[in-house]
């Protein structure tokens, strides 16, 4: 997972430096989803309850919550949720075993948390789509045997798998999502006087406009889709990409799914949490306080 060392980076508000950690998430997340497309849907691990053996022990939500719980509480003792860019996607974790490290003041205090709604859309949006191939595949396979009907389709069984890529893109796409808070900061920072008149008269359409780029939005997409058709491509066994693989179905991943992942899920988040961070970035300030953001 790709980490900043806020320890020793000199301006950890640069956009410049945002925007390199941006473009390599892009490469993580797109690696990922490609791991997670191998496997079947699986929809038994995303619905609470369906397990007997997690009932058993007294947990009652999802296999892939069950997940997140028991890595975050280790990655939580290993105190990597104090970090300012770390979030976790469960509540109620132990304390570090170690003691904090003295990150310095990055962000306003603030309790933005977008990741129930990014577990929401990845489960029931995103894994169903790039899954399709690999679910395509097992129902002919099952048919093949004999299976048929409902028996065919989603389940490989291949739950541990499915689940532990699930958790590294919900990391990644958290990480992404939750960085529009430092893009926030970092325009607030050069500009305070833009903002704060729409923060102490709540303007969210006027904040996102302020910190909205379309032609940023534009290339992003395209760099992605680059991306991704390259990352897709199978190749022989001589080192040469296999042609058109969409076409002959040997891609490794729908490309669309990916730009559809960016375009209607993690740009829209990403502006909700930027924009929700700016609506409490005068929290706790005085009057006086304010007054000179805008001297």
């Amino acid at each position: 997972m790709l980490s900043q060392n806020f320890m020793l980076e000199k301006d950890p508000l640069s956009l410049e430096r945002i925007r390199q950690i941006l473009v390599r998430l892009e490469d993580t997340i797109i690696f990922d989803l490609i791991e997670r497309a191998q496997f079947a849907h699986n929809p038994r691990i995303y619905i609470r309850g369906s397990f007997q053996e997690m009932r058993d022990m007294g947990f009652d939500g999802s296999w892939l919550e069950w997940f997140l719980k028991e890595i975050e509480t280790f990655h939580a003792r290993a105190r990597r949720y104090t970090s300012p860019d770390e979030y976790p996607f469960t509540s109620d974790l132990p304390a570090p075993v170690l003691l904090p490290l003295a990150f310095p003041k990055i962000l306003h205090p603030n309790t933005v948390n977008a990741n129930p709604s990014i577990l929401s859309f990845y489960t029931r949006s995103i894994v169903p789509r790039i899954t399709r191939r690999a679910t395509l595949a097992l129902a002919a396979m099952k048919r093949s045997n004999g299976i048929i009907g409902d028996e065919e389709y989603e389940d490989d069984g291949n739950y541990g798998s499915a689940a532990t890529i699930d958790v590294e893109v919900l990391q990644a796409i958290s990480k992404r999502v939750h960085y529009g808070k430092f893009v926030s900061e970092s325009k607030f920072k050069a500009n305070p006087a833009a903002f704060v008149p729409h923060i102490l008269n709540p303007n969210p359409a006027a904040l996102e406009a302020l910190i909205t780029k379309p032609e940023v939005e534009r290339k992003l997409l395209q760099r992605l889709r680059k991306k991704a058709a390259t990352y897709a491509q199978e190749f022989s066994s001589d080192g040469d990409a296999i042609p058109n693989p969409h076409l002959n179905g040997s891609a490794k991943i729908d490309v669309d799914g990916v730009v559809e992942l960016y375009e209607s899920y993690i740009i829209p988040l990403t502006k909700e949490v930027e924009v929700d961070y700016l609506l409490h970035r005068l929290d706790g300030l005085s009057q006086e306080e304010i007054d000179a953001l805008t001297a």
